[in-house]
């Protein structure tokens, strides 16, 4: 038993456990922000910041915060880990390389993907999250820190807004490949579920950084 917890299929586990919980957060994340652009004027503000406000004070949300940034961090270290593992467990390249005939180029390149999305994690969260927590944020007229307004001009910026945009890119390459392999790693792409699997990752990799994206060009574009 105690093997096993030291194995890579146990870290591999991990890493699938840890990085579907994250997709689970990134559609609730998204419903949140949507909140941005379904509405407009104070009645966005308003709903918002109080969105914001309940994100930040409720002690259920604060226990899923813990479990999201632990996730985050053991996600990190693990696949760093076993890309690494994975590249000395063969430290010389084969004499013929067949590429993308075996596999993709998202596959290929995982450990890039993952240190991009991790870059812009850091530079999303000290625009937001440090700011609504330590930052120089205002109230807005119903009493709430308005978090609203450091969105917005936010992404007044273009650079920001296409910031924001490649690094969705880069988020849904990730996705792509992450989801498939982590059903795969937990046993269930099998042959009967291999077909919807691929297409669910497909959509999901396709339709949750589409919709994250338009958040920001949307705004960008009312900025003008």
């Amino acid at each position: 038993m105690n093997s096993y917890f030291t194995s890579t299929l146990f870290r591999k586990t991990l890493a699938a456990l840890s990085g579907l919980f994250l997709t689970l957060f990134l559609i609730g994340h998204l419903v949140g922000n949507l909140q941005l652009i379904m509405l407009s004027g104070s009645a966005a503000q308003e709903q918002f910041n109080e969105y914001a406000f309940f994100m930040t004070t409720n002690p259920l949300v604060k226990i899923l915060s813990l479990l999201t940034y632990t996730s985050i961090i053991l996600h990190t270290i693990l696949t760093i880990f076993l890309a690494i593992q994975s590249k000395n467990a063969r430290p010389v390249d084969y004499a013929v390389s067949s590429g993308s005939e075996n596999s993709s180029w998202a596959s290929r390149n995982m450990p890039l993907l993952g240190v991009l999305v991790m870059v812009f994690i850091a530079i999303h969260m000290k625009s937001f999250w440090y700011e609504m927590h330590w930052g120089q944020v205002g109230n807005d007229p119903w009493g709430n820190q308005d978090l609203y307004t450091v969105t917005v001009t936010a992404f007044r910026e273009v650079w920001y807004t296409a910031f924001y945009v490649f690094s969705m890119i880069i988020l849904g390459f990730h996705l792509n490949h992450g989801v498939a392999s982590a059903f795969q790693t937990l046993g269930l792409k099998t042959q009967k579920y291999l077909s919807p699997i691929e297409k669910f990752a497909g959509a999901f990799s396709i339709l949750v950084p589409v919709a994250f994206a338009s958040i920001p060009i949307i705004l960008y574009l009312q900025s003008l």
